[in-house]
C-alpha cells in the first residue's frame, strides 16, 4: 500500500513530486540524487550556524529534497497536521505534528552540549528521530545534523562499519524506552575522533543504503497510521 498523506496520488504522483512519478522506486532514486548532489550545501550552511535551531533542521531539508519535493522544509504539522505515526501499538515512538517543533528543538539543544552529545550520541540521534517532521527524508536529514553535533563535540561514528539491521533494532529500542542508553550501547564500538567536514561529505555520500530507515519511512508505507 503506497503512502498517501495528501489522498491525492493518482493525480499528483508520489508525496507530489515536482516530476509527478507514481513510480515510488523512481522516485526514491531521485531523492537520493538530489540528496547527493545537495548534501556539501547543506553541510556548509550548518558549518556557518552557530547555534543550530529547528528552523535549521527544517533548512537542512529543503536543501537535500528541495528538487523533488515542493513541501521540502515543511514539517507533518503543515504537511500532515492530523497524522500520527503509529508502529505495532506504539503512538509515541514518533511526535504527533503538534509536538514536533518542541522534539525537534529539545534534540537540538542537547545536541548541542557538547559534554553530553560526546558522551551520549546515541541518545541524541534517538532524540532526533522521535521528532520525525518530515514526510519523507527523515533519516538522511538526521544523519546530516548528527554529523556536524559530533563534529563540534570532537568525535565521529564510523557508520561504514555499523550493521544496518542491528542499528534499527538499537534505534527502535532506543524510541520505545528512550534514556536508557541502548543506542549509545550499539554505537560505542564505532566512535572515533572528530573527522573534517570534507571527510563527513564523503563518507555520507559512499554510505550504501542510506535513506529512509526501517523505523520510519517503511513503516509508513507497509503499516497502517493512525489519525487523530
Amino acid at each position: 500500500m503506497t503512502f498517501d498523506p495528501f489522498r491525492d496520488f493518482e493525480e499528483r504522483g508520489y508525496l507530489r513530486n515536482l516530476y509527478g512519478s507514481k513510480d515510488v522506486a523512481a522516485v526514491k532514486a531521485l531523492e537520493q540524487k538530489s540528496f547527493k548532489k545537495n548534501l556539501k550545501s547543506a553541510i556548509d550552511a550548518l558549518a556557518t550556524t552557530q547555534f543550530i535551531e529547528y528552523k535549521h533542521i527544517l533548512s537542512i531539508h529543503k536543501t537535500l529534497f528541495g528538487d523533488i519535493y515542493p513541501w521540502a522544509g515543511e514539517d507533518r504539522l503543515a504537511t500532515a497536521p492530523a497524522l500520527n505515526i503509529t508502529k505495532g501499538g506504539y503512538d509515541r515512538m514518533f511526535a504527533h505534528p503538534r509536538d514536533i517543533r518542541r522534539a525537534g528543538e529539545y534534540a537540538a539543544y542537547r545536541g548541542q552540549d557538547l559534554s553530553f552529545m560526546h558522551e551520549q550520541p546515541g541518545e541524541v540521534m534517538g532524540l532526533l528521530a522521535h521528532a520525525h517532521p518530515f514526510l519523507d527524508g527523515n533519516g538522511r536529514t538526521i544523519m546530516v545534523l548528527h554529523a556536524e553535533l559530533a563534529y563540534r563535540a570532537g568525535i565521529s561514528i564510523e557508520w561504514k562499519q555499523t550493521d544496518k539491521v542491528d542499528y534499527l533494532r538499537a534505534l527502535t529500542t532506543e524510541l520505545n524506552d528512550p534514556g536508557k542508553g541502548h543506542l549509545d550501547l550499539y554505537l560505542k564500538p564505532f566512535i572515533r575522533s572528530a573527522i573534517d567536514r570534507k571527510q563527513s561529505i564523503s563518507a555520507l555520500k559512499s554510505l550504501k543504503g542510506l535513506g529512509e530507515t526501517q523505523t520510519s519511512q517503511d513503516r509508513l508505507n507497509r503499516d497502517s497510521d493512525r489519525q487523530e
